[in-house]
């Protein structure tokens, strides 16, 4: 429903209005002659919820086929939902029937509960984690779904290996929890829905609304339901917030339904429309779920991304990849830390070893004399390389962990472990510019004019801004880029950094490629191509269009409509938008 429809209806009905009469139909009741499907409980100890103890539930269709690959629903608040008595929602109950009529494929169903901490003896109670679990905007629970329970029933049943055939529900924390695993796992589970969803700030969930409009889309399909009169407490309005979910996913071009009622916090509405939900949920299961697509010229992302073009695998098997840099031609160098080597992209893409006994290169970074510029941190120096290997020591004796140069050949690189940033002026001297500011400076970037020198805080969520001087020292330095961070981890992660001519700073961090514009924003994220975090970014190919980012054991690529900036080349961006 669009947003303009379900606030005419707000309007209309009124928060105080009597509420609506909702009951659940036919398709909730057990009729002779639907095949049963069975339900078994089972008891699982977490490692990843360390020491939880839970139960869960596995419902499988009397239709069910052995070795053939089944389709998959997770659902939060496992006994609860599966339960048949009262007025819950009777999941097994509508599956049943539905899967008989053929409006729902013959769906695995798993019937999750929250983990609960066993108390330590009689006296004392235990730690029940369901808001730990469910409300969380990390990506956590997800990691404990794909990595333990949805292995372990794997081990009993068939699964379907297409994440267009896992759907994953809830009900009030439980439909955060839906929503916030297929954001953070878009490989395994693609349809989401949500009842009475608690987006509200119990643990950050409010920020999934605008994490929707900033972040690439997912390929996801959502259903959301709420009420006028649902909770409105100290965390927030849930009416409100669901609001802001169906309108940010409307927005960002999401297939997703917003059913909006009178009802309160509880399941009578949404028991009444599960059935409608599932049939709009599986309809067409088929065929797969597109990513969306958003024709605003809001959209920041509209004016980037390449149509059709994701991240490619460069080049895999490597220990830790990092400090990628361009060189004139637009060929990438990066690093292999522990492997303690140095290697080169081509520009028809074949990798090839540049450098053995890198001495643990970390950062790279061409200068304008065409040399190969290389945080050398095994052997505590800065050297430079000619493109026939041969090695120069630019500077000695100090840490290294990233660096950045100028059109005058001047060198700034950051030491992390001593909060310490070092200038190398063009004659090699060097000295700190900046010492104890940032808790551990980690990336390095100058603006395309060179006047303003960044530094990620890989252990705080902003990106330090200083003005440069013309003896290369550092001014007015300030928190002035502030990055987007999860509630599982208040540090951004915050590594590499590259910009673009308009002077949009690139920022590599756990949780993907984040975009800031001139004034210090987040104006865009770009998903990572793998889990785990990314190391480093930078522009190369001929044009300079071509993003790379670093990412664990692998190099990965991805077109843009932004052009990257080199040390050799000095340019004014344009005004920003303030």
């Amino acid at each position: 429903m669009k947003r303009r429809n379900f606030i005419s209806v707000f309007a209309a009905a009124g928060p105080l209005a009597a509420q609506e009469q909702y009951k659940q139909g036919p398709d909730s009741f057990r009729h002779e002659g639907v095949p049963k499907g069975s339900v078994t409980k089972y008891t699982w100890t977490s490692k990843i919820y360390s020491g939880t103890v839970r139960d869960y539930f596995i419902y499988v269709p009397a239709q069910y086929k052995a070795g053939t690959p089944a389709p998959v629903m997770v659902w939060q608040d496992g006994a609860g939902m599966v339960r048949e008595d009262g007025a819950g929602y009777k999941v097994s109950v509508v599956f049943d029937n539905l899967i008989h009529k053929g409006e729902m494929p013959p769906v695995i169903g798993i019937f999750v509960s929250p983990g609960v901490l066993p108390a330590a003896n009689a006296e004392s109670m235990g730690r029940y984690n369901r808001s730990l679990e469910y409300d969380a905007v990390g990506d956590v629970y997800a990691r404990f779904l794909v990595e333990e329970i949805l292995p372990e029933v794997a081990k009993k049943y068939r699964l379907s290996a297409n994440p267009d055939h896992y759907a994953i529900a809830g009900s009030s924390s439980g439909g955060i929890a839906a929503f916030g695993a297929a954001w953070h796992r878009p490989d395994k589970f693609r349809r989401v829905l949500s009842f009475i969803g608690s987006f509200v700030n119990l643990r950050g969930g409010q920020a999934f609304p605008t994490m929707i409009l900033k972040m690439e889309p997912l390929p996801l399909k959502v259903f959301l339901q709420d009420g006028s009169n649902d909770n409105d407490i100290y965390g927030g309005s849930w009416w409100i917030a669901n609001q802001d979910m169906a309108r940010s996913l409307e927005w960002a071009g999401y297939d997703s339904k917003f059913v909006t009622g009178t009802e309160a916090h509880n399941a009578k509405h949404g028991s009444a429309i599960l059935p409608d939900a599932l049939r709009w949920l599986w309809k067409d299961h088929q065929k797969p779920i597109a990513t969306p697509v958003n024709k605003s010229d809001k959209h920041w992302l509209n004016g980037a991304l390449v149509t059709g073009r994701g991240w490619e695998r460069v080049s895999s098997g490597y220990r830790f990849t990092e400090g990628p840099a361009v060189d004139k031609a637009g060929t990438v160098f990066f690093t292999d830390i522990p492997n303690n080597r140095i290697h080169k992209i081509d520009l028809d893409g074949r990798v090839s070893v540049f450098k053995e006994d890198s001495g643990a290169a970390n950062g790279l970074m061409f200068g304008p004399d065409g040399r190969l510029y290389a945080c050398q941190n095994g052997r505590k120096r800065i050297v430079a390389y000619t493109m026939d290997g041969r090695e120069a020591v630019i500077a000695a004796e100090v840490e290294s962990n990233d660096l950045c140069i100028n059109a005058k050949g001047e060198i700034w690189f950051t030491d992390p472990n001593n909060k310490r940033v070092w200038f190398v002026d063009a004659k090699g001297n060097q000295r700190i510019v900046s010492e104890n500011a940032i808790e551990r400076p980690n990336g390095i970037a100058l603006s395309p004019d060179q006047t303003l020198l960044m530094v990620a805080d890989s252990r705080g969520r902003f990106v330090y801004s200083f003005q440069v001087q013309a003896d290369g020292s550092l001014l007015h330095g300030s928190a002035y880029h502030r990055l987007e961070t999860w509630d599982t981890n208040s540090q951004s992660g915050a590594d590499g950094m590259t910009v673009d001519t308009e002077g949009h700073l690139y920022v590599a961090t756990r949780i993907g490629v984040q975009i800031c514009d001139q004034p210090g924003r987040v104006v865009a994220m770009l998903a990572k191509p793998q889990a785990g975090s990314l190391s480093n970014v930078v522009f190369g190919g001929p044009d300079l269009s071509t993003l790379y980012v670093t990412a664990g054991d692998s190099v990965f690529k991805r077109p843009l409509l932004r052009k990257g900036t080199v040390s050799w080349a000095v340019l004014k961006p344009p005004q920003p938008r303030l």
